[in-house]
């Protein structure tokens, strides 16, 4: 039997969620055949390739095309938020203009948080990967995921691991992840559906409100899709205040969301 080739790796910050804890936060040896490309070796030891950003081998950056040679030395960095590496190999794309998300069947709650702060969200409970995929590319998206699996898939090219299961954390790790603070647009998308939400006048739909809301309340927004029917009804403030704790927000900011 053929003796493996071996190449020392070294995985950075974050991308150590996807390694086994003998693997994390240290360098160790990875055994090959042939010369494989270094997404295929980095993919086998578990990371999504959506989730790097920089490769080095023997301190030269490389793409995902680079054929791992026997006694390469590779740094896997993931993706850099503030920290400027234009005279090296960045693996990703350039940032979307737009930001916008595709996410998974696990990411119900999340989804509709997104939307409440103004992103375009798109979710649907019987959605597949194969349509996922297909969504996120024509759309330009974002896919979030909690199955890294759908991450591998060569046809995707922006993509996230949501490691959180609890949405407001999922809410702020995401917030966090992709930078958002300055691209929040409240009340501008519908939770429910994600369509494009926009004021009208309370004498249009006085017939549909309870009788509560007619006499207490005075502006309303309207979805375009779906025709919801939305108002800063009595959760409002509490609403408000959970946003702008899992964001983050400086205290006595609040989101402008109404609900």
């Amino acid at each position: 039997m053929m003796k493996p080739n071996v190449a020392e790796f070294r995985f950075y910050e974050e991308l150590n969620d996807f390694l086994s804890a003998p693997r994390r936060k240290r360098s160790f040896e990875y055994g090959f055949q042939g010369d494989p490309a270094i997404k295929d070796a980095i993919e086998a030891l578990g990371v999504p390739h959506t989730e790097v950003d920089l490769v080095l081998v023997n301190g030269v950056s490389v793409d995902f095309s680079y054929r791992l040679q026997p006694g390469d030395r590779v740094a896997v960095y993931p993706v850099f938020e503030a920290l400027d590496i234009a005279p090296v190999t960045r693996l990703r794309p350039q940032p979307l203009r737009r930001t916008r998300f595709v996410l998974d069947v696990h990411l119900g709650k999340l989804a509709r948080l997104l939307r409440l702060l103004g992103f375009d969200a798109g979710y649907q409970r019987d959605w597949d990967d194969r349509e996922i995929i297909r969504r996120a590319r024509e759309a330009q998206a974002i896919i979030l995921t909690r199955d890294r699996g759908i991450l591998k898939n060569r046809a995707v090219t922006h993509g996230y691991c949501v490691r959180s299961s609890d949405p407001w954390r999922q809410i702020s790790e995401v917030f966090k992840r992709f930078d958002l603070r300055g691209s929040i647009r409240p009340f501008t998308r519908c939770s429910a559906c994600n369509g494009i939400i926009e004021p009208v006048a309370k004498t249009e739909i006085l017939e549909r409100l309870p009788p509560k809301t007619r006499r207490h309340y005075d502006e309303f927004h309207r979805c375009r899709t779906c025709d919801r029917i939305y108002w800063k009804g009595s959760h409002y403030a509490a609403l408000r205040e959970r946003l702008a704790t899992a964001l983050g927000l400086p205290k006595g900011r609040h989101p402008d969301l109404h609900a």
